[in-house]
């Protein structure tokens, strides 16, 4: 480990992120800059009227999300809860049925960490969209860093032998 195991959170870098339409936040990994090996910590900053990300379930991440600042909505499977500064949210792998997001329905910043275990290989489900997303040895810190990224649907997916001639 280089530096400290201590991180101000008013210190952890943040860059933007999302699609400039209905997802929009600021973010900042930062378990790995005080030393974390197998549990990820982020910060997001999501404006009123705002969503980090899409609706999603993990297959083998495991999410806890606690709200420091501002009020939204947890959407959590076919339920939707009212969250708040001191709040804890529970994100369990699996399915759509425990498919989440955080959507700022207050009127000033939301502003909570999401704290997961690491796993190296990730399946995750887009219930809205009917979308997946597969990656391996990805780094969520340097999402442009390298490992293997592929976001699909099911009806695109190739025969295994499709290619394989020889």
């Amino acid at each position: 480990m280089t530096g400290k195991p201590v991180i101000n959170l008013a210190d952890v870098p943040l860059k933007y992120i999302g699609n400039g339409k209905a997802f929009k936040a600021r973010v900042g990994s930062f378990a790995h800059l005080i030393g974390s090996k197998g549990l990820g910590a982020m910060l997001h900053v999501v404006e009123p009227g705002e969503k980090a990300f899409p609706f999603h379930a993990h297959h083998l991440i495991h999410e806890l999300f606690v709200i420091l600042e501002g009020e939204g909505t947890y959407r959590f499977g076919d339920e939707r809860f009212a969250v708040k500064a001191g709040d804890v949210c529970a994100a369990p792998t699996g399915g759509p049925e425990v498919a989440h997001q955080l959507i700022n329905t207050g009127t000033t910043p939301l502003k909570y960490l999401g704290i997961s275990n690491i796993a190296e290989t990730e399946v995750v489900e887009y219930p809205d969209s009917k979308k997946f997303a597969v990656m391996s040895r990805f780094d969520w810190a340097n999402p442009g860093g390298g490992g293997v990224r592929f976001v699909g649907r099911a009806e695109t997916s190739l025969n295994y032998y499709d290619g394989e001639d020889t």
